[in-house]
């Protein structure tokens, strides 16, 4: 087992496989992009597996795919074969926009590779093209329902915008009264790479479901597991459920149990921290894997214990892309 200096389990890795992403979500970067990592600079497929393959041995045992956008990246399936192999792994899950799934879809419920979140932040065409700045609607809508019907663990994560989405968040609830889905409104984080001061959040998961409830009336909470980053609930008669999730009130870091690595090798034990562990030195300078576990255990030894210490009053400017979602 991975234990952290608050007595935390680390067993669930959170893998960024590049930086790079085919939109322009709002909340996530600036309009004109951002710098994305040189090839050069980023883990190779064998680095990575090399990395995943000691966190496994470590006692990780849940890893989910993230970006920028993990199908951007030539070679993604072979990796996802790869690691599907190792032993002590129990689940593979990917954060996706589903753009670009659609042609993977068979071999991943042949490798079991079924719980797919989706970044989707409208039900509205018009509205999701200009969240995104592109037109995908139409192949993300066709590609969810294609995972749907192919009995994919499917959850729309939502981040609730003032002024540009709250609107949707009544509809979302009506989807997933009809369709066997769940979808998951996220706090606003200032990770857009153009924060300058801290935001002023209306929307935060207190008024997300007052909001719901004064349209649907009480609320069924749903049991989860104590590392959950959500809290769940279900409408009446609904065959499918929703979630809140406090990503900026921080409500759950008491129970954290993840940890993440860029496609650079940055590994980053808090989402607001601002210091990482450069593990990818590490793989390119050493062949023994043992010290790479000696840094990741030492790096878990002074991680802060919640993320209001780790931000320290200061505000990222870093884009959501770069740090992995």
């Amino acid at each position: 087992m991975l234990i952290d200096n608050h007595g935390r389990n680390i067993n669930y890795l959170r893998l960024s496989v590049t930086d790079n992403c085919n939109l322009r979500c709002q909340y996530c970067m600036p309009e004109e992009g951002v710098n994305f990592a040189h090839k050069k600079d980023l883990l190779t497929w064998e680095e990575m597996y090399t990395m995943a393959k000691a966190f496994v041995e470590m006692g990780v045992n849940k890893i989910r795919i993230t970006g920028g956008e993990p199908f951007v990246r030539k070679g993604l399936m072979e990796f996802l074969e790869k690691i599907n192999q190792l032993r002590g792994l129990e689940e593979i899950s990917i954060t996706t926009n589903a753009t670009l799934i659609g042609p993977h879809i068979a071999q991943l419920k042949k490798l079991g590779i079924t719980t797919i979140n989706v970044s989707f932040d409208s039900l509205d065409k018009a509205r999701f093209n200009h969240i995104t700045r592109r037109d995908q609607f139409d192949i993300v809508m066709a590609n969810i329902r294609q995972m749907m019907e192919e009995g994919f663990d499917v959850k729309l994560n939502c981040v609730v915008m003032e002024g540009k989405n709250t609107d949707d968040i009544i509809p979302f609830i009506k989807f997933v009264q009809k369709y066997p889905i769940s979808v998951r409104f996220l706090e606003e984080m200032p990770f857009n790479g153009q924060s300058n001061e801290k935001p002023v959040l209306k929307w935060d998961y207190v008024s997300i479901l007052e909001h719901i409830k004064g349209e649907f009336g009480d609320l069924e909470r749903l049991p989860a597991p104590p590392t959950s980053t959500s809290l769940n609930y279900k409408v009446k008669n609904a065959k499918g459920s929703f979630g809140v999730i406090p990503s900026y009130s921080r409500t759950f870091c008491g129970t954290c149990n993840r940890v993440r690595v860029s496609a650079k090798g940055e590994m980053q034990t808090c989402l607001y921290a601002t210091e990482t562990i450069d593990l990818k030195s590490l793989l390119r300078e050493y062949t023994n894997i043992s010290g790479l576990k000696f840094s990741i255990y030492t790096a878990l030894q002074t991680r802060h214990k919640d993320g209001f210490e780790a931000e320290k009053g200061s505000v990222t400017k870093k884009s959501m892309t770069l740090i992995g979602g």
